[in-house]
């Protein structure tokens, strides 16, 4: 079963920087799971929230904010005693990163504007030639069919929001948009759901799993990726 850090290993360093991400592939995950969406100067930057507030301690949307201004800010929002660390671009994440390392870029948007980042976060991807290592997920299933129109080589998975409907995103919106993998909250996910999912082609991605115990009964299950917080305790008690 493959582990991926949740925003890199975020239980120990700031979330979705260059630190945490070498933080966890560190601590023996098989890769990371980030977030990328577009600033005001239209670059793809790796960033969780729409607003600045909670991470950096300033005020803003990213979408408002060019990355001049970005560039100069530190994500400060983090475990006791650990350094802030700046926002990265996605750009330099794909070149930092070795090439055997697995990446899962969820695209974040809040509207259709915003779903632009498919285009541009795509044409990184394929330029740099990570297609092997990499899955685009995305709650929002107008990111992936954009993704799908312009970039139809790339590996997309639907994330199941557990807030929404869940026959409507399971019937209908996954056959539509989640062509090769769907990313369940792993409370919500039964070995029914795994090997339905399995049969139909598609690799499962749990999240966000920090209990080795679970992580354990879902890799019984054939769940094929956990993400977690916790790369290293995860890799400690599942092994290699």
């Amino acid at each position: 079963m493959r582990i991926l850090g949740h925003r890199g290993a975020s239980s120990d360093a700031p979330e979705n920087t260059l630190a945490a991400f070498r933080l966890a592939l560190d601590q023996g995950a098989d890769g990371v799971e980030l977030d990328a969406r577009l600033c005001g100067s239209g670059e793809v930057v790796v960033f969780h929230d729409e607003r600045l507030e909670r991470l950096t301690g300033r005020s803003g949307r990213v979408a408002d904010t060019p990355w001049t201004e970005l560039a100069r800010m530190e994500v400060r929002a983090g475990p006791a005693g650990a350094s802030p660390e700046r926002i990265p671009l996605l750009i330099e994440v794909l070149e930092t990163l070795p090439r055997s390392a697995f990446i899962n870029v969820e695209l974040k948007s809040e509207d259709w504007p915003g779903t632009r980042v498919a285009d541009a976060a795509g044409a990184l991807l394929e330029a740099g030639r990570h297609e092997a290592q990499v899955v685009v997920s995305s709650f929002d299933p107008r990111c992936l069919l954009r993704l799908a129109l312009a970039h139809p080589r790339l590996r997309r998975g639907l994330l199941l929001d557990p807030d929404r409907p869940q026959l409507i995103q399971r019937h209908l919106t996954l056959p539509l948009v989640g062509r090769d993998a769907v990313h369940p909250e792993a409370a919500q996910l039964t070995e029914a759901d795994v090997h339905r999912w399995h049969a139909g082609g598609r690799e499962v991605a749990a999240w966000t799993v920090d209990d080795p115990e679970v992580a354990r009964r879902l890799r019984a299950w054939g769940v094929d990726t956990c993400i977690t917080n916790r790369p290293g305790a995860l890799r400690a008690a599942l092994g290699r």
